[in-house]
């Protein structure tokens, strides 16, 4: 067995809940585009667009008493570590998305701090993604994405945008941050799709 301060693991070990690639980690390692955003709860806001028009918008109190979900949820980072059984309390993107008229077919992710993610809007629904607020039980610190983070666990965690303020509707799909910078347009663990020629 190697062990190291972040990761655990054998060497050619086979682990049939780990995608291609990826080692078990310990803890939860903390990567980032830039600095932490410091997002006072009074000034935070979740806002659903078009491109042109606000479809919807929700403070910190009024996002915190939509219906809740508990979360178990395996992550997978495009560095290679993965975390299995984690657990999140979140809103569904379900329920933030219910009883919009949507043309669209992708969304892209807004976070404080100017950082952005595409994904297929197919990958937001039906019971797949959520705006995260708690991990393990406390709430979500700010190096991990705090107050609120898009939780995509089926996709590597790049996808998973920390420090989400909204989120585009569009009917192309526009390249956000990572994608723009070599990382693959998907980002799908189990096939291995880290950079844009995977």
């Amino acid at each position: 067995m190697i062990e190291s301060r972040h990761f655990v693991g054998r060497p050619g070990a086979v682990d049939l809940k780990l995608p291609p690639g990826q080692h078990l980690t310990a803890g939860f390692p903390v990567l980032s585009a830039g600095p932490t955003p410091q997002v006072p709860l009074e000034q935070w806001e979740l806002t659903i667009d078009d491109g042109t028009r606000l479809l919807r918008r929700w403070s910190w109190n009024e996002f915190r008493e939509l219906p809740t979900e508990r979360i178990t949820a395996d992550l997978h980072c495009v560095t290679r570590w993965s975390k299995l059984g984690t657990a999140w309390e979140g809103v569904s993107l379900d329920t933030l998305l219910a009883h919009l008229t949507i043309d669209a077919s992708f969304a892209l992710a807004r976070s404080y701090g100017g950082y952005t993610t595409n994904l297929p809007l197919r990958d937001l629904m039906n019971g797949q993604a959520w705006i995260a607020f708690r991990f393990d039980g406390a709430d979500l610190a700010p190096e991990h994405g705090g107050p609120a983070r898009l939780l995509v666990p089926h996709l590597y965690l790049w996808k998973s945008a920390k420090w989400v303020r909204g989120l585009t509707l569009l009917d192309r799909d526009e390249p956000g941050f990572w994608e723009r910078n070599g990382y693959h347009n998907y980002g799908d663990p189990w096939r291995e799709q880290r950079y844009s020629d995977d």
